[in-house]
């Protein structure tokens, strides 16, 4: 199916070769190379973008170090404020346009890429714009041993931060970065997945037409193995702020200890979702439906784990069964469509190895489990598949599948599924449905995970912290802790005497 792209959106992917952003100014990259970005509901080429080298990242380092010692320091916070707010401002006038670009290389359905992804990019950017001119060091009760002494301490910007953002959410979780890193006075060079850079690219148009300085903001497209890494290693930078997976993330690690960067990373998952018998069953299903099949499953903190008490597990799998078989799969752009494709042929691979190896492994498909039949195009479309009948031990229980693959299992009381929930190497998040109060507030403080939703899932809020527990990473996203992530503190001490 052809669909009538606006001219703006034309226009943008007609540019989109020089996507690499240094000082205010477009470029290719510096050895001429370029990379294809495609459309994963058709397969078709959307257009291509620069494949940056270790010297374009150097080139975007140095223009954010200067741009961090030059007129972006001299700025006071309020004026940063303005500017992150005209930034939000400009999301939302463009949100049909980035919504566009987003479905386009992501694969989602627009309504999602709008009202999840732009529209909250745009609430986070505001939400940060209102800090600068409230974020304060203390004045410290010291009690020196001698003398008279008045101690402060000051919350400074780091310096330059190399944000990777991954290919699920490029423009939320670009956002996410950008505005508590700029909000606290920081410069950035941003690496957008090569999957998924173009929304990223165009609201970095919309940050210099905010009136954010040149250098302030700088994209580097490319590989991870290429320009990700030299971000990682260049000592100019003081900081990583990545998404992603678990294995990237050590990779980083280890590629940042020489220059002993401070990191951020929010990196995978395996959350459990878990329905008690008192909870409301319909809106339950309603929420269980939704927290995996959002954005086709490739969602760090989709619930792909759903533990259902056993005295209601048959009629709530049915009725799961029953709404994922109803699930349109489509062009992200059509109307009808409920779930698009994965946003690649290797992400199909690797869902459907996960799948197969559970069927191997001893677990039952109730519905889904492969290609659809019948596929509604030439891209990368995968069935919403439920698995019943899965141990705790196997692979698709303990590993990230990144797709609509939904593990269900029985349980009998609580301490049995705390128990149970915790046992994975992850802890992002996880989601209780109950209409017992204190059974909710219970589950809250049992849970390992850095997000635990009660009677509701994959709700995000810009005031909210979010982040994860053991391999899932550590920092946090969103809210007053983001704001620290990106700052260092001094401490000033003043002899009075």
């Amino acid at each position: 199916m052809a669909f009538q792209l606006t001219d703006e959106v034309e226009q943008f992917l007609k540019r989109a070769g020089s996507s690499i952003l240094i000082g205010g100014v477009w470029r290719q990259a510096s050895d001429g190379r370029t990379i294809s970005t495609e459309d994963p509901a058709t397969g078709r080429e959307l257009t291509q973008i620069a494949r940056g080298t270790a010297a374009d990242v150097s080139a975007a380092v140095d223009s954010a170090q200067s741009a961090f010692v030059g007129d972006w320091s001299l700025l006071t916070p309020s004026q940063r404020g303005r500017m992150l707010w005209a930034l939000a401002d400009l999301v939302d006038e463009h949100a049909d346009e980035l919504a566009t670009l987003e479905t386009l290389e992501v694969g989602k359905p627009l309504r999602e890429s709008r009202f999840f992804d732009v529209i909250l990019a745009g609430e986070v950017l505001r939400y940060y714009a209102g800090w600068p001119s409230k974020f304060a060091g203390d004045v410290l009760p010291v009690s020196p041993m001698v003398g008279s002494i008045i101690g402060y301490s000051r919350r400074e910007p780091l310096g330059v931060i190399a944000a990777i953002t991954p290919w699920n959410f490029p423009i939320l979780l670009g956002a996410a970065k950008l505005g508590p890193a700029l909000a606290t006075g920081n410069t950035v060079v941003i690496k957008p997945s090569e999957l998924t850079s173009l929304s990223t690219m165009r609201l970095a148009e919309l940050a210099l037409e905010a009136g954010i300085p040149p250098g302030v903001i700088n994209v580097v497209t490319g590989y991870g193995a290429e320009a990700g890494r030299a971000l990682g290693e260049h000592p100019a930078v003081r900081k990583i702020a990545f998404t992603g997976s678990t294995a990237t993330g050590r990779a980083l690690v280890a590629a940042s200890a020489p220059t002993l960067k401070k990191l951020q990373l929010e990196l995978g998952g395996k959350s459990a979702n878990i329905v008690f018998p008192d909870a409301d069953l319909a809106e339950a299903a309603s929420g269980a439906y939704q927290a995996i099949f959002l954005n086709q499953g490739e969602v760090c903190c989709g619930g792909s784990r759903l533990f259902v008490h056993d005295s209601v597990y048959d009629d709530f799998l049915a009725e799961l069964v029953a709404a994922a078989e109803g699930i349109e799969l489509g062009h992200g752009l059509d109307d009808m469509t409920d779930m698009g494709p994965l946003v690649s042929a290797a992400q199909l691979d690797r869902v459907t190895g996960f799948v197969n190896g559970g069927i191997r492994d001893g677990a039952s498909v109730a519905t889904g489990g492969g290609a659809p039949a019948e596929p509604p195009g030439s891209g990368h479309f995968m069935s919403p598949t439920v698995f019943t009948d899965v141990r705790d031990d196997m692979a698709i229980a303990q590993d990230e599948i990144f797709g609509p693959v939904v593990c269900t299992f029985r349980f009998h009381d609580e301490d049995e599924v705390v128990a149970r929930a915790n046992g994975t190497a992850y802890g992002l998040a996880a989601g209780v449905w109950t209409n017992d109060l204190r059974r909710a507030h219970r589950m809250a403080a049992r849970l390992a995970a850095g997000t635990v939703w009660i009677n509701t899932y994959n709700i995000l809020d810009p005031a909210a912290p979010f982040g994860g527990y053991s391999q899932s990473g550590y920092g946090r996203e969103f809210g007053l802790d983001s704001m620290i992530e990106f700052t260092q503190t001094k401490s000033v001490m003043i002899g009075m005497d």
